[in-house]
């Protein structure tokens, strides 16, 4: 548990052991389809440059996300090119320019994987990166450059290396 007593990130992650005697990213290719990751590679590239918002919404359903109605996703966004079904971001959510969301974590002995589910109308700001098992409540907001490792609860502002809570006089809003 983290101090604000909801679950810790990684209790909503599944711990995988390596596959081999190298890093667990070394044989990626035995964990996921290379066809499958290449497609999907291909389509957060055009996703990344395209300016249609409408493009964006209906390429990333076609590779197992699920977003809601309004999403909107800012030029160059980049979601997890390996586990894409793991993503859920609800109506009207926004994904800063250059943001990152990761469903996955390869690491020396093992890879994480975790869900990550952006609420209704949440922002996340401009190159903020979300890790695994993150979930951001409706409403709130991740300010540009942010590492966002923990829950944001509904209606919060969080900021920084690693994010944290502020005052709405703290983030200039």
């Amino acid at each position: 548990m983290s101090d604000s007593g909801s679950p810790d990130r990684r209790d909503r992650t599944t711990v995988h052991a390596r596959t081999g005697p190298h890093n667990s990213l070394h044989e990626w290719y035995t964990i996921r389809n290379p066809l499958r990751v290449a497609i999907q590679y291909a389509v957060v590239l055009i996703c990344r440059v395209s300016p249609s918002l409408t493009l964006k919404r209906m390429l990333y359903r076609a590779i197992g996300m699920e977003v809601g109605a309004g999403v909107a996703w800012g030029l160059e966004a980049t979601p997890d090119v390996f586990w894409p079904q793991l993503i859920t971001v609800e109506d009207h959510a926004v994904i800063g320019y250059d943001a990152t969301i990761l469903c996955h974590e390869f690491l020396v002995e093992e890879y994480r994987t975790g869900e990550v589910v952006i609420g209704e109308g949440a922002m996340i700001g401009a190159g903020a990166v979300v890790l695994p098992g993150v979930e951001i409540g409706e409403g709130a907001r991740v300010a540009a450059n942010s590492l966002v490792t923990e829950d944001v609860p509904p209606g919060t502002t969080v900021a920084g290396v690693p994010a944290t809570e502020t005052s709405m006089e703290q983030s200039g809003e």
